[in-house]
């Protein structure tokens, strides 16, 4: 898949991306990605994201990655995981206007702190119809309120992941309702070096089984 170098406002703020659409494809469904914690060195050309992306193109879905404010050529400021709430809003803008993309129905996919930032996103864009939450840090920070969730929800993690324990995104799974769909992976911690492979494949196999390809 060819991306392309875009860039979109973000309130006041122009946030750098890549976008890629699927070639001799009439309206495609489209999803945004977003990269772990800026603080930590994360950005959109993280390992986790390229195999979230794989599976996306596989499924032919147009994507949107893009670096959250104040991370490469990105404006601004890191946010503390809330201001960042309003990039994820402004990329689903950006993705839906995109020729070729339809409107609406967009998958939200995000690693680690970028899945909570998802997460916490996704009940106020009614363009996002369902969020895939690969290695939710529930053992590093309280996740966000789901009261009211009402979108399918799909959780990946690996099962030796010490940020995201299998205890810890089990118990949040249940409380979640309806609950989401839960997949480990065994073997892989959390950032996932040498298991980029089975990533892709769980995260292309639960696209399908959430109906969402």
């Amino acid at each position: 898949m060819t991306e392309e170098p875009v860039s979109f406002k973000a309130g006041g703020l122009t946030l750098e991306g890549r976008f890629a659409l699927p070639a001799a494809k009439a309206a495609v469904r489209g999803a945004v990605v977003c990269h772990p914690h800026p603080l930590y060195g994360g950005s959109m050309d993280n390992n986790v994201v390229a195999a979230i992306l794989d599976a996306l193109w596989a499924a032919d879905f147009a994507t949107l990655r893009f670096n959250f404010r104040g991370v490469g050529r990105s404006e601004g400021m890191h946010g503390g995981g809330t201001a960042e709430i309003d990039d994820v809003a402004a990329a689903v803008r950006f993705i839906g206007t995109q020729a070729g993309v339809r409107p609406g129905d967009i998958v939200l996919a995000g690693y680690s702190f970028g899945a909570r930032v998802a997460l916490s996103a996704a009940a106020g864009i009614p363009e996002v119809a369902t969020v895939i939450a690969v290695a939710l840090p529930v053992s590093m920070m309280e996740p966000p309120s789901m009261a009211g969730w009402n979108k399918p929800l799909v959780l990946v993690a690996g099962d030796r992941d010490s940020f995201c324990s299998v205890r810890d995104i089990e118990a949040f799974h249940l409380q979640v309702t309806p609950h989401p769909m839960l997949k480990l992976i065994a073997g892989a911690d959390h950032f996932f070096a040498g298991f980029e492979r089975e990533l892709s494949e769980q995260v292309g196999q639960t696209i399908k089984s959430a109906g969402s390809a």
